[in-house]
């Protein structure tokens, strides 16, 4: 890596707390990596605005009960965040879930409309464990 070093970079992403231990763990890393960026987490309203692009990119659409529960979901999520909430990938991760449960729930239905193949309802998004 020293030869190369100007044709290099190497990026470290993780969160804080764990970041600042593994570059605690040798003296000589923090010299190694001098630039540190911290970002800060998306609030819920930014959240929403995440989805909402990811369902778009997918062709979907929340209910407005689906889009009430969600927006609440995340209100409390970010309100209560542990040291390790995983912020956007949370909300990825809920998403996906969703598309999925919702693509389950319409095996049995005998003639979907276009519109129930694009909306995701409110008992398709299944929010309490979904977090990292």
């Amino acid at each position: 890596m020293e030869d190369n070093k100007n044709d290099f970079i190497l990026i470290l992403a993780g969160y804080g707390y764990e970041m600042e231990q593994f570059l605690r763990i040798n003296p000589g890393m923090p010299s190694r990596f001098p630039i540190t960026l911290t970002f800060d987490d998306y609030c819920d309203t930014e959240l929403m605005e995440i989805s909402q692009l990811m369902l778009r990119e997918r062709q979907y659409r929340l209910s407005r009960e689906a889009e009430q529960k969600l927006r609440q979901h995340l209100k409390t999520t970010t309100q209560e965040r542990s040291r390790n909430f995983s912020n956007a990938r949370m909300v990825r991760n809920v998403i996906e879930r969703a598309i999925r449960l919702h693509a389950v729930r319409l095996l049995d239905a005998p003639n979907p409309t276009r519109e129930d193949l694009m909306t995701i309802q409110e008992q398709d998004l299944e929010l309490g464990e979904v977090t990292a």
